[in-house]
């Protein structure tokens, strides 16, 4: 391009307007600075700007096309996945990957204004504008109104200066003057008992206020009935009838009780405390049991002892759950609360609109008691209310049991959690219980499905069973909570957890009838025992599918329990009525007590107490009696073994290695 050419001094920058074509006259236009400065600036010489690392591309590099391609595989998705297939025993690889990927996520805020969203904020807006013009045109009328009403004339014919406008105060005489009120500076602290102190004597305060209240409600309305004309006797004796009904005379009465059962009973509580049988002295391994108390009264006589439970608190209290367990024989249920302080009448009762078939007290908070009925209802009682009337109830709602609850277990109470308990029902449901703060949440943590169809393949799926297994008793684990038993009406014990709700962990079969009862041993935790209705106590680890040991006790057994102060000692009762105490560091093969209790009535329940050497039995009439050990029955017991948890578990262990040695 050949360059532009300067406009040189004296010259015209831009040539003169043509004239207009309605012939009017042409003048020439003076010289345009503006435009002159304008064509020397667009002459400077312009340069591209670039950074020093771009790089430099052809054309034909510039016009090549490059392919993008959007794949739906996900490049970050993990391509070595395997899971445990427990049908076949082996890991199998994952072949479903998840390859969801977010290549690019906006969240926009706005909106579309014909959209119904946006008309609505549209609409919004023009009321609130229309609310805010309202409200000014409002405010400014108001202030018009004020001003107008605030305007004052003066009256041009009564001028006064303006000193003269001042307000003088009143006199006042100095002997009306009064002193001014004394301030003093108060201060203290508060503590959380402080509160606690002031608020219970306002609720004693509030309690003999409403007695008194009463009182003079109920000598008002006798006054009206018995007239004007009742004389002073009469007067005393309602008196007297009110002090007899008062909290401290029913404290003073139950203490003049039990004093008065001291006295009765005075030899069997000497031998409760004292008594020793001198003969165990000949025996080396054997043993027998003291009759001490018998807990029953009128209103039990007719029922069967469905359970047994010592309270954690109070090592001389303990409940006991009364029901039946013929169907055809189905009535209301009790709950009894002996003392072994008072063996003549329960500290309380309570009553159920089913027969009691379990109890359990909670560990920590001793006076919760939770219960199970036959008729499938859970309810949990606190035994400190006057009012005999549940806290907690199941319902056909929130997931009541269909068939009898054998057994209860609480959990022990977590801070960060509500507190719950688990139930066991004959219709193949273990169920976990939620105490919420408004009802009673269940979960089903385990569905007992049938032996066949636990060990079935993968097309098991197309086979399913019609009913589930009836569930008759379970126990967790005290080590490994997540691991409990569970024993069921077919005789098969089942191994199960927390973590596999789906299936069985092991199976143990060789009990022929149902499985009344299981218990782990408190010391070790891989032993368990088991009674059943074929006659037979074993003794298993749960690692293996065969019994340890197996002892035939020639009747039914109903019940068994550990003892609490030894991994060697279990207690059983059978359907005849006999006692029978195993120690399998003794004896391997024979009990080393074995006493009838009853010749009539089917013994039922069997429970050590956790402090004492007392063992509680129950029978299908009612009646609870309490025996004492000999010594040659707690050995352990008066040694330092039983406060040495390591040194009774390895005792066990040693058993358990020569029976396994011996299979």
């Amino acid at each position: 391009m050949p360059p532009k050419k300067k406009p040189g001094k004296g010259k015209k920058a831009a040539d003169t307007p043509e004239p207009d074509h309605a012939g009017d006259e042409q003048e020439k236009t003076p010289v345009n600075t503006s435009a002159s400065l304008f064509s020397a600036v667009s002459e400077v010489e312009r340069k591209v700007v670039k950074p020093p690392n771009q790089l430099d591309l052809t054309e034909e590099e510039l016009s090549t096309e490059i392919l993008t391609v959007l794949k739906s595989a996900n490049p970050q998705a993990p391509k070595s996945i395997v899971r445990y297939d427990f049908n076949e025993q082996c890991f199998k690889p994952e072949a479903m990957v998840d390859q969801f990927t977010i290549h690019y996520r906006t969240d926009g805020w706005l909106l579309h204004k014909e959209s119904e969203e946006g008309k609505q904020q549209i609409e919004a807006k023009k009321k609130e504008e229309a609310a805010i013009e309202d409200f000014k045109a409002a405010i400014s009328k108001a202030t018009e109104a004020d001003e107008q009403e605030a305007k004052q004339y003066r009256n041009q014919f009564n001028f006064t200066e303006r000193a003269a406008q001042t307000y003088n105060q009143g006199t006042r005489d100095r002997m009306a003057a009064t002193e001014p009120p004394t301030v003093l500076t108060y201060s203290g602290s508060t503590t959380q008992w402080d509160i606690y102190d002031a608020y219970m004597k306002d609720q004693a305060a509030q309690q003999l206020q409403n007695e008194s209240r009463s009182m003079r409600t109920r000598a008002g309305s006798d006054k009206k009935k018995a007239g004007d004309g009742g004389d002073d006797a009469s007067k005393q004796k309602e008196k007297g009838k009110d002090i007899m009904h008062t909290e401290e005379m029913s404290a003073a009465a139950k203490i003049t009780e039990r004093v008065l059962n001291q006295n009765t009973n005075e030899d069997i509580t000497q031998d409760f405390k004292y008594w020793n049988d001198q003969a165990d002295k000949f025996r080396e391994n054997e043993g027998t049991l003291l009759p001490l108390w018998k807990f029953v009264n009128d209103k039990t006589k007719k029922r069967n002892v469905t359970s047994i439970c010592w309270n954690p608190e109070y090592p001389d209290m303990f409940a006991v759950g009364f029901g039946s367990f013929d169907f055809t024989k189905q009535g209301r249920g009790m709950i009894c609360c002996y003392s072994l302080k008072n063996p003549s009448f329960p500290e309380f009762m309570l009553y159920t609109e089913s027969g009691v078939m379990c109890l359990d007290f909670h560990p920590q908070q001793s006076s919760l008691l939770a219960c199970g009925l036959y008729d499938g209802t859970v309810q949990v009682y606190d035994i400190r209310n006057k009012v005999r009337t549940p806290i907690f109830q199941s319902t056909a709602r929130t997931g009541k049991h269909t068939d009898p609850v054998w057994q209860i277990f609480w959990e022990e109470a977590d801070l960060n959690k509500w507190m719950q308990f688990y139930s066991i029902s004959s219709d193949g449901r273990v169920t976990l219980w939620t105490l919420t703060k408004a009802e009673l949440l269940y979960e089903d943590i385990m569905e007992l499905q049938p032996h066949a169809q636990a060990l079935a393949s993968v097309e098991a799926d197309s086979a399913q069973f019609s009913r589930l297994e009836s569930g008759c008793c379970f126990d967790f684990n005290r080590l490994s909570d997540h691991l409990f038993i569970v024993g069921t009406e077919e005789g098969v014990i089942h191994k199960c957890s927390k973590s596999y709700n789906s299936q069985y962990l092991e199976n143990y079969t060789e009990h022929g009838m149902s499985v009344y009862a299981v218990k782990w041993n408190p010391f070790l935790s891989t032993v368990f025992l088991s009674a059943s209705a074929d006659w037979q106590v074993k003794v298993w680890d749960h690692n293996h599918s065969k019994s340890l040991y197996s002892f035939d006790l020639n009747a039914p057994v109903a019940d068994i329990a550990w003892a609490p102060y030894s991994s060697t000692v279990f207690a059983a009762i059978s359907s005849d009525g006999k006692v029978l105490v195993y120690d399998l560091k003794m004896n391997r093969n024979q009990p080393i007590c074995e006493q009838k209790i009853s010749k009539k009535p089917r013994l039922t329940k069997v429970c050590f107490n956790p402090h004492s050497p007392v063992l509680l039995v129950g029978d299908e009439r009612g009646c609870v009696t309490s025996l004492k050990l000999s010594p040659n029955l707690r050995k352990a017991l008066d040694t330092e073994e039983s406060k040495d948890n390591k040194a009774q578990a390895d005792n066990m262990k040693q058993i358990v290695e020569i029976a396994l040695k011996q299979q």
